[in-house]
């Protein structure tokens, strides 16, 4: 029979084994590709990512629309979240879209910024690739036009590229029906570019399982209510997006948020996403930008329904309220 002495011993030699294994787990390194300053959600992304201890944000690089517009939101909300240790760099410039956060970076100067905004995104993400021993994590919360640029310039990174995405619809949109999603759609050519380029992993979030990703009730007021500096930021940013908005009428901000799409992202690059499990789908991207399961299409891992939608809020909003 074996004593209570013994179980015990045996508990605490186990429970020191795995706090071992988890400290001296080493963050998940990451680039943020986002097209930040149109809907909120890619605030609420970046903000998931600082609070992550899982992982270690070594960039943030700007795509769609000006980028250099889009640069200083996100320079500015790092320097709220006293993370200017960050290096910020615009991606490749196109003409102008959804601007809705203008207000709230008027007060902002590049030049008492005391961080790093660097020239080209594409020359940043190049040289951190090249300077990486293994795969590095890159989440795109917005079109994959730096990514095909990257790709374009210097092929061989595809190796080392782990890419994780919201992006697509493929079984449903914003109801029961696919649609060509606007990550996709707004560049269906780089897209299909990265899609058939050898990277080594690539996941996406789909508006299948995304589309559902709002926080509401008890949780939401929690984070409403807070006085953490960035979901102050985050609260202080919303009656500015929603004034502006055109695809929304956001008049619900005392009782829910908005879709926070991008969030899923950030979640399905962790480590551990057991709430949004994955699955191989063969993927094909027709010209308009609809995403479609096809025979002979890409695998990609994509999260198309939650193990546990819940849990996942409940992680989500305890993670958010975390100084």
């Amino acid at each position: 029979m074996i004593s209570p002495k013994f179980m015990i011993r045996a508990y605490l030699i186990l429970s020191l084994c795995l706090f071992s294994a988890l400290i001296s787990a080493k963050p998940v390194p990451v680039i943020f590709d986002t097209d930040i300053g149109s809907d909120i959600d890619d605030v609420f992304a970046l903000s998931l990512i600082l609070k992550s201890p899982e992982l270690d944000l070594k960039l943030i690089t700007t795509v769609s629309g000006d980028t250099h517009y889009r640069a200083k939101v996100a320079a500015k909300f790092l320097q709220v979240s006293k993370r200017t240790d960050i290096p910020v760099a615009p991606g490749r410039p196109a003409q102008a879209t959804a601007e809705f956060l203008h207000p709230w970076i008027n007060d902002f100067s590049t030049t008492t910024y005391p961080g790093d905004i660097k020239k080209d995104g594409i020359a940043e993400i190049i040289s951190l690739l090249k300077a990486a021993e293994n795969p590095v994590t890159i989440i795109v919360a917005g079109p994959m036009t730096n990514i095909a640029e990257v790709l374009q310039r210097v092929p061989e990174l595809a190796a080392k590229m782990r890419l994780v995405g919201m992006h697509g619809s493929i079984y449903k949109g914003y109801d029961d029906n696919p649609v060509a999603e606007y990550n996709v759609q707004s560049d269906v050519a780089a897209f299909q570019y990265v899609l058939h380029a050898n990277v080594a992993d690539i996941s996406i979030a789909p508006l299948d399982a995304c589309r559902d990703m709002l926080i509401d009730g008890a949780q939401y007021q929690a984070l409403k209510n807070s006085h953490d500096p960035q979901l102050s930021a985050l609260f202080d940013i919303y009656p500015i997006w929603a004034e502006r908005v055109t695809w929304d009428k956001a008049d619900y901000l005392n009782a829910r948020s908005s879709v926070l799409f991008d969030t899923v992202a950030v979640y399905l690059a962790l480590p551990d996403h057991a709430w949004l499990p994955t699955e191989s789908v063969s993927l094909m991207v027709t010209n308009d930008g609809f995403t479609q399961p096809a025979e002979n299409g890409v695998e990609v891992n994509a999260a198309l329904r939650w193990g546990n939608l819940p849990a996942f809020k409940t992680w989500f909003t305890q993670r958010m309220l975390k100084h």
